[in-house]
This record gives structure tokens, C-alpha cells and sequence, in this order.
């Protein structure tokens, strides 16, 4: 930045310059902070200087909106939904806070009259990693909506020093690097040390007689933490209000002990410090071990017990009685890691508050909603009784009331039925002794809801099977959606920009609007401009794949993407044994015509899942020989993308030609990268899974390509007895691919390395990969044939993105609100500088 300042630059900010968002006040405001909160001028300042220097600017901005929220809110005594969620995948927050606050284009400007490029300035954003995948995304998606709809909300989590891991590749293997991503600090969060609270672990518990008679229970812990929260503004879509995402952070009750450091124990004199500080040091440590098991547990009470006292704060700061707790919040549990609240509330109920049981659980009951997220029994969480009872004994006392309590109304209903007493039982009786979280959380909830139609229906058939037809009533479905500011307008400016020269802008509020661009498929000149678009959108990502790799990508090539968490459900395998068939058939007719495409990948493997990672050596491995293979003359070309996350998916999605979600069918929830694909104009490959179904019925069955084995097919192949030799041994193509593998040939003679991965599909096969083979590659070369007549590929893609509308998280909020937590708008009347000053509250 070498531009000469005026002298009226250089004069006192004007008292406007920290909520105008003129160009001029923006660019005042912007050389205030880099010189009052830098303390740097433009021959010292760092690109990060530059970008703390805006993220500040921004923020002043925003916190116009959340004072003037929080005025509203308390004034008007509103209804909060509580977001409870162990992950906010958030993604960098300055390009969405320009997004929402409608000054993209003038900051941008700004930027560049100053001699900067914002572009810069947004790729030096730490991203925060506190989500794994999909549930973090989801929480972050919702918050945005909550904003943009006027709901007020609260998101309550963890605010992890470190999050998930940086993935780097190393000889085509994963490997995971801390993930710094507070290193250079976060301009976007206010701590409230005002706001603390403490949070009790272990120890026992005494039974005693208080001064009025009562029968009541005393918890001596063994340790007490103290949760910090953080605070970050969550701006709404070009309206007033600003929600608040609060994060806590652990710390000590002491974190210096001056005697024992006099004593010369110099470490000691700092381990409160340190064992404090690790509930909210790492995003789910390792639980294969005691300790990693523990630590867990602790955490997820941690956050919930902190995030239900501050509730209780804000229920004291409004003059409202405790009795009337559900009525002022509407508690959303997130899966089952905050399960646990249901029991800390009846603790602070009835311990701390002294209210009677009965009403405690009323009032409980009519607190929480429970949103399910899997349909893998394995993935329900559940704890060692015995792990459980060192951790939260009096939780644990709770919790056998809870089922005492429940399993009386169980054998009412079903007179002699002990088997399903015993598969509701929140405790798991049927070997080593258990906790289930899920269920705890379907007894302490009001609404149970899936993800997408299928999951929900899944549910209520097989894994709470014995819960809905308790309960039926509970049960209802939400399915899930994705932000289109961020999922579009940030991401696809480009798309953007022709969508609303083409409709208007009043799509990016309400999705439902893209039908109106049904219309502009048959048109051949949009349809130019489309493609015109996507192939931009492709030479981008060419750039970052050849940054990020080294290797060269031809944007003229279809590229057939698949990123999402590495798992075996998921099925990056299936996709590697097209890749391989296609080589194939190549080697043996180096002339065949084939379409060429670029397959990219990424995803992160859980550090502990082995054949996940292995999953990931065998895609790099096959990518090595493909990409250098001269027959192959650059028809395929295989592409493994570090460290997915939100910024990467930022270049991913508006590239895409096809987006492979080919789950087992009956296994994935919902999936929400498959929303993003479409509303980007990708056409998706996949089986009936999750809210796949749900996409091919808005788009069409000619606009998606499907194949694979249905939900019920699984259950019917699964129940016959699956034998995958057999699909092995009649399809001489599966065969030859599989074989390769296995003998070595992207393993440089090595048939050892991918034996768990082969064996494991020729003797065992969980997730029917085999069964699916024929059905996906012949699909495939479907997907070939249409993708050579461009027009028709277009036309599917353009249909594609006007019929996402249903996929909007804006939709899913509306749904949750009018279903589950009865939450209504509030608008927010934006408060002058003065009246915030001044307190002025009306």
C-alpha cells in the first residue's frame, strides 16, 4: 500500500466511521485500525496486519447489530433457541460478514484504491477447524439462517485451542499437523470473563436434610474447571440482527499455585493449569484409550453444563421464574454429544434450584428437541458405567432415577414385554454395562427429527425402532439444507451475478425463487453463458490443484468430484474401482474413446481408522501411475486435495461437473455436500440414500443418474447371506480391477500393502461395494455419453440449480422453528451510536 493519505485520512476518525458502511467511512475506519490497533503504517504492516486491520472494521459493523439484537431480544423477552453442538465448522468469517452485511463490492473497491487486493487479504484468514465434517457444517449453516430469519438463537459449543487436524500427504498417505488456526489470534471473538462458570468432575455424592426438612443431594467433586466464553457475532443476510455463537474455553479455578512453586515444584505449581486447560485444548481426542474415553466424556459435559448455567443466567436477568425455563429457550440437541444436558438440568433443577421432581422433568421434557444423525448403531454413543460414574456421579444417580421412572411407563404399555424393556433401558445391560446416550436423549426430549425423509423413516423402522412405538408423536422429520450465501454467492460470484441479472436478487433469500430460472435452460444463449462460467470456475480450480499438487488438470476434462469424510459407508473405494476399470480398458485398447475426466478427491480419515486411511494411499497410489502413464494421454487424471475444509470447498463445489454420492443405500443420513453440488449446477451420480432421494425428486429421474441397490435390497441381500466372491467371480472386469490391487501393481509389486482393502471386499464386504459394482460403472458410462452432448449436459445442470430451493437451510429453520421449538421472528430496529451510548433500549 504506497497510495499518499490525504490529510483528511489522516485526521480524527469521524464518529460514524465505526457503523457507516460508505466507501469513505469504510476507508477511514480501515487505516484507523491499522494504526490503533496494529500500531503499524503501511511500511511496516504485514498482509496480516492488513487483514486483522478489516476483520476489525467489519466487526465494528457488526457489533452495531448485535447490541441493538441483544436490546431487542431482552426487551421483548423473546423466545431463544439454544444450539447445543460439539462442532461450528464456521469457515472464514470475513467474506460471509461482507456477504451479509451487503458491502462486498464496496470493501472490495476500497481495498483496491488503497493498493490491496481483497482476495489476499480473505486467503490470510485462519480458518477455524472446530467441526469434523458434515454436523459442524449443518451447526453453521443454521446459525447463519437463525440470523437471516430474524430467530433468535443462541449457538453454544467448545472453543477448541486446536481443531481438527491439518492433513498433509506424505508419500500418498495422510498425516495429520496441529491445526494452529488461533496462532495470530481472532479478531472476530469478544471473551466475557464477567460470564464464567464453573463446572464440577467426579468425586461422590452425600445425601443430608437442609434446614427446612428436605431430602436433598450434596455432589463433592474432585475437581472443578472454570468454562471462559467467547463470543462471535453472527451477522443475518442484509438485516439488523446479529445472533451470537458462544464458545467456551476451560481454564483452572487457580492457574498458578504460589506455594508449591516456592517449594521448587515448578511444574506442579501449573498443573490445575494444564489438566484444566485439556478439556477444550483438542476437537475430539483419541478415545481408543481410558483416558482419550474420559477426556471425551468430560468435554461434552463440560460445554452443556456451562452453556444450561448461562441460560439460567439469562432466565435470572430477565426477572423470569425458573419454572418458565421452557418457555424462554428451546434446546436444540445437535446428535447425541450434548445428550448429556437432559441429565444437568434436572441436577441444576432440582439440586441447585430445590424444584420438585415431577416439575423438573416437565419442564425438561419440555425444553429439549433431539436431531439423530446417523443410522449406525455404532455410532450411538455410549459409555462404560463404570467410566461414566468416576466422571458425573451424581449425573449418573439422575439417570437411574430417568429409567426407573421411564421403565415403569415401558411395562404398563407392553405388559410382560422384559426384552424390550430391556432394549429401551437407558442402560445397557447386555454385557459390560453401558449408558446410551440416544436414548437418554430420545426420554429427555419433547421431538425426535432425522435429516432427510428416508433417514427419519429409517429411524422410526429400525435403529429407534422401539422408541417411536412408544412415542410415536415424537417423530417428525427435518431435512437437512445449506446456506446459499455462503454456498453460492460467496463461493460462485460468477453464477451469481448471471442468476440475478437473470431473476433478481430476491433468490438469495429465498431459494424457492432458482425455479424461476427453469425458463432460461431452453434459451442457448444462457446456456452459453452457463458453461461459459463453469469453465472459469474450472481454470480457478485447475490453478489450485496445481499449487496445492503439482499436478496439471485440463478444465475441458469433466471433473468427477467426490469430498467428504473418508470412510468405508461412503465408498471412495467404489469410485477408485471405476478409475482402475477405466485404466484398464485403456491398457488393453490404448485406443478406445473414452470421455476424459479429472478425478478429484478429498477427506480426512479419523487418525485411528486404518483402512480409511489406507483407502486414502490406495486413491494417491492409483493417481501416481494414472497420471503418469503416457498411454493414457491425460484422459484421466486423478487428484488427491489436502486438508478439505470449508475454504477448499469453496473452490470445489461451483467447479464440479459430477458429484459422487454413492453411499450404501440406508447409510448416510443426509449427506449436505450433495445440496452444495447442486445448487452449483453439478449433476449427481448416487443411490438412494440420505437426501439423495430427495434431490432426484425435485430435480427429476432424467436429470440425476442413479443406480445401485435400493434400502430394501441391502436388508434383502444382507438377509439372504452376502457372498462378495461371487459378484468377484462373474464379472470379469471387477475381477481384473480387483486384481490389479491385489498384486500389486499401484503398489510397486508390494501385495501386501492394500490386502486389508481387498481381502476385507472379497470376504466380507459391509457396505456391498461389489453387489453395487456393475450398476456404477455402467452408469458411468451413462454419465460419459452425456457429458460429450454439452447442450444436454447443460440444460440438466441449469435444471439441476433452479430446483435446489428445497435444500436452503433457510427452509430447514423455518421447518424446525414452525415444528419443534415455536420460535418466532423478531425484527430488529437498528440503535444510533447515541442511543447505545446512551443505554437507550426503546
Amino acid at each position: 500500500m504506497n497510495q499518499k493519505l490525504s490529510a483528511a485520512e489522516l485526521a480524527p476518525s469521524r464518529s460514524d466511521d465505526r457503523n457507516s458502511l460508505s466507501k469513505d467511512a469504510l476507508r477511514r475506519a480501515f487505516l484507523d485500525r491499522l494504526c490503533y490497533s496494529q500500531g503499524k503504517f503501511s511500511g511496516l504492516a504485514t498482509r496480516n496486519d492488513y487483514y486483522l486491520a478489516l476483520a476489525y472494521t467489519i466487526r465494528d459493523r457488526m457489533l452495531q447489530r448485535w447490541i441493538s439484537t441483544a436490546a431487542a431480544y431482552t426487551v421483548q423477552g423473546a423466545r431463544t433457541v439454544s444450539y447445543l453442538s460439539a462442532e461450528f465448522l464456521m469457515g472464514p468469517h470475513l467474506g460471509n460478514n461482507l456477504i451479509n452485511l451487503g458491502i462486498y463490492d464496496e470493501v472490495q473497491q476500497t481495498i483496491a484504491e488503497l493498493g490491496l487486493d481483497l482476495d489476499d487479504l480473505l486467503a490470510q484468514e485462519e480458518e477455524p477447524g472446530l467441526g469434523n465434517g458434515g454436523l459442524g457444517r449443518l451447526a453453521a449453516c443454521f446459525i447463519d439462517s437463525l440470523a437471516t430469519l430474524q430467530i433468535p438463537a443462541l449457538g453454544y459449543g467448545i472453543r477448541y485451542e486446536y481443531g481438527i487436524f491439518h492433513q498433509q500427504i506424505v508419500d500418498g498417505r495422510q498425516v495429520e499437523k496441529t491445526d494452529k488456526w488461533l496462532r495470530f489470534g481472532n479478531p472476530w471473538e469478544l471473551p466475557r470473563p464477567e460470564w464464567t462458570q464453573e463446572v464440577k468432575l467426579g468425586g461422590s455424592t452425600e445425601q443430608y436434610i437442609d434446614e427446612l426438612g428436605r431430602l436433598r443431594v450434596r455432589w463433592a467433586p474432585a475437581k472443578t474447571v472454570v468454562g471462559m466464553p467467547y463470543d462471535t457475532p453472527i451477522a443475518g443476510y442484509k438485516n439488523n440482527t446479529a445472533n451470537t455463537l458462544r464458545l467456551w474455553r476451560a481454564e483452572a479455578t487457580e492457574a498458578f499455585d504460589f506455594e508449591t512453586f516456592n517449594r521448587g515444584d515448578y511444574a506442579g505449581a501449573v498443573s490445575k493449569k494444564i489438566t484444566s486447560e485439556n478439556l477444550s485444548k483438542v476437537l475430539y481426542p483419541n478415545d481408543e484409550t481410558l483416558q482419550g474415553k474420559e477426556l471425551r466424556l468430560e468435554q461434552q459435559f463440560f460445554f452443556v453444563s456451562c452453556s444450561l448455567q448461562d441460560m439460567l443466567r439469562i432466565l435470572k436477568g430477565q426477572q423470569l421464574p425458573i419454572e418458565r425455563f421452557h418457555e424462554k429457550f428451546a434446546v436444540q440437541l445437535n446428535d447425541t454429544h450434548p445428550a448429556i444436558a437432559v441429565a444437568e438440568l434436572m441436577r441444576l433443577l432440582v439440586d441447585v434450584h430445590v424444584m420438585p421432581w415431577d416439575e423438573a422433568w416437565a419442564v425438561a421434557q419440555r425444553t429439549f428437541g433431539y436431531t439423530n444423525h446417523t443410522l449406525m448403531p455404532e455410532a450411538l454413543e455410549r459409555w462404560p458405567l463404570e467410566l461414566f460414574k468416576s466422571v458425573l456421579p451424581r449425573h449418573l444417580e439422575i439417570i437411574y432415577e430417568i429409567n426407573a421412572r421411564f421403565l415403569d411407563e415401558v411395562r404398563l404399555r407392553f405388559l410382560g414385554d422384559d426384552a424390550r424393556a430391556a432394549r429401551l433401558s437407558l442402560i445397557d445391560e447386555s454385557g459390560e454395562r453401558y449408558v446410551r446416550m440416544a436414548h437418554l436423549a430420545c426420554v429427555g426430549s419433547h421431538t425426535i427429527n432425522g435429516v432427510a425423509a428416508l433417514h427419519s423413516e429409517l429411524l422410526k423402522q429400525d435403529v429407534l425402532k422401539d422408541f417411536y412405538e412408544l412415542w410415536p408423536h415424537k417423530f417428525t422429520n427435518v431435512t437437512n439444507g445449506v446456506t446459499p450465501r455462503r454456498w453460492i454467492v460467496l463461493s460462485n460470484p460468477r453464477l451469481t451475478k448471471l442468476i440475478s441479472e437473470s431473476i433478481g436478487e430476491d433468490w438469495i433469500r429465498d431459494l424457492d425463487e432458482l425455479r424461476r430460472l427453469e425458463p432460461f435452460a431452453n434459451n442457448a444463449d444462457f446456456r452459453e453463458r452457463w458453461r461459459q462460467i463453469k469453465h472459469a470456475n474450472k481454470l480457478d480450480f485447475a490453478r489450485i490443484v496445481q499449487h496445492k499438487t503439482g499436478i496439471t488438470v485440463d478444465p475441458h476434462s469433466m471433473y468427477d468430484v467426490q469430498v467428504k469424510r473418508i470412510h468405508e459407508y461412503k465408498r471412495q473405494h467404489l469410485n477408485v474401482l471405476h478409475i482402475v476399470a477405466l485404466y484398464h480398458r485403456i491398457k488393453s485398447n490404448p485406443n478406445i474413446e473414452i470421455t476424459p475426466r479429472t478425478f478429484v478427491f478429498g477427506g480426512k480419515a479419523a487418525p485411528g481408522y486404518h483402512l480409511a486411511k489406507l483407502m486414502i494411499k490406495l486413491i494417491t497410489a492409483v493417481g501416481d501411475v494414472v497420471n503418469r502413464d503416457p498411454q493414457v494421454r491425460d484422459r484421466l487424471k486423478v487428484v488427491f486435495v489436502p486438508n478439505f475444509s470449508v475454504t477448499n470447498g469453496q473452490w470445489i463445489y461451483p467447479a464440479a461437473d459430477l458429484s459422487e454420492q454413492i453411499s450404501t443405500a440406508g447409510k448416510e443420513a443426509s449427506g449436505t455436500g450433495n445440496m452444495k453440488f447442486q445448487m452449483n449446477g453439478a449433476l449427481t451420480i448416487g443411490t438412494l440414500d440420505g437426501a439423495n432421494v430427495e434431490i432426484r425428486e425435485q430435480v427429476g429421474d432424467e436429470n440425476f443418474f442413479l443406480f445401485g441397490l435400493s434400502t430394501e435390497q441391502v436388508y434383502a441381500l444382507q438377509a439372504r447371506g452376502y457372498r462378495p466372491l461371487d459378484w468377484y467371480e462373474k464379472n470379469p472386469e471387477l475381477r481384473a480391477v480387483l486384481d490389479l490391487i491385489r498384486n500389486g501393481f499401484f503398489s510397486r509389486g508390494d501385495t501386501e500393502l492394500f490386502r486389508p482393502l481387498v481381502d476385507g471386499l472379497l470376504h466380507h464386504d459391509p457396505y456391498l461395494l461389489l453387489a453395487d459394482y456393475e450398476s456404477y460403472v455402467e452408469c458411468q458410462d451413462e454419465v460419459s455419453e452425456v457429458f460429450r452432448d454439452s447442450e444436454r449436459w447443460t440444460k440438466m445442470a441449469i435444471l439441476n440449480s433452479a430446483r435446489s430451493g428445497m435444500f436452503s437451510s433457510d427452509r430447514s429453520i423455518r421447518d424446525y422453528s414452525r415444528n419443534i421449538w415455536r420460535a418466532k421472528a423478531v425484527p430488529v430496529d437498528l440503535l444510533s451510536p447515541d442511543e447505545i451510548k446512551a443505554g437507550l433500549l426503546q
